[in-house]
């Protein structure tokens, strides 16, 4: 297993993207063997949340309307594990990866950009989701639908109504989300079980570059500085991220000891 001193290089930029570190309160929590079940039964919707909100951005913007419904049938599987109790382990495995066409819109200036970085993403996120699943059913952690925590809503709250700046801070917050997925799970693999660990690790590398490819693409649409809107989400992320929080989550603020 590849030590967290070797990637270093990779957490940097992430660790000086991010407005604030993970509060080690969260990281107390996180690790005590009672949180094992909220923690990873959020990862994994967390994990299809990711995939969702690309393949909802594909559709909305890059893809033609039979892309569009072969996207919505690739996710079918996994919905309705999280959603409608159907489904398991042996339903799930090798349905990471898509067996029908996907074309961009002929209309649409930013439609390969889109889809080719997204397309990864959501194969990698359908993915991590299996593996979380292994790791639970291993432990005999039997899932169960738990509610989203303040974080994602909070970001969204702060997006434009007015296109393409909509579509710009969406971009923006995924990359927020993705560095944060990326710093906690360096954060936490001290303190799991060496298969937990392991896997976490594993993750830096694609959580890195999903942060990266969420802002190259806001970047381009843009067709400007951003950089004050992206410093304006950071500063909204941490806020959420150092604030006393009453739900315990992955991407949760403080734990509130009451």
């Amino acid at each position: 297993m590849q030590s967290l001193e070797q990637y270093q290089q990779l957490l940097t930029p992430i660790n000086q993207f991010l407005h604030c570190p993970t509060p080690d309160a969260w990281i107390k929590k996180a690790s005590q063997p009672d949180s094992l079940a909220t923690i990873l039964i959020d990862h994994l919707l967390c994990e299809l949340k990711a995939g969702q909100s690309a393949m909802f951005l594909i559709r909305k913007y890059a893809v033609d309307k039979s892309s569009a419904h072969n996207l919505l049938d690739w996710f079918k599987p996994y919905e309705d594990f999280a959603y409608r109790g159907i489904g398991s382990l042996a339903t799930l495995k090798g349905k990471s990866h898509i067996s029908k066409a996907i074309m961009a819109k002929s209309d649409s200036p930013y439609s390969q950009g889109l889809i080719d970085k997204m397309m990864l993403l959501i194969k990698e996120e359908l993915h991590h989701f299996y593996q979380v699943l292994e790791i639970m059913e291993s432990r005999g952690i039997a899932y169960e639908p738990i509610p989203a925590s303040r974080y994602a809503k909070g970001l969204i709250s702060k997006m434009a109504t007015h296109e393409p700046q909509t579509l710009v801070d969406k971009l923006i917050i995924g990359a927020y989300i993705e560095a944060r997925s990326c710093e906690r799970f360096a954060k936490l693999a001290p303190y799991m079980d060496d298969d937990i660990a392991k896997f976490y690790i594993s993750l830096l590398r694609s959580e890195a570059r999903h942060y990266q490819d969420y802002l190259v693409l806001a970047q381009e649409i843009a067709g400007k500085d951003i950089s004050e809107r992206i410093a304006m989400f950071g500063r909204v992320e941490a806020e959420l991220i150092s604030t006393a929080d009453n739900d315990f989550k992955f991407h949760s603020g403080v734990p509130n000891p009451t």
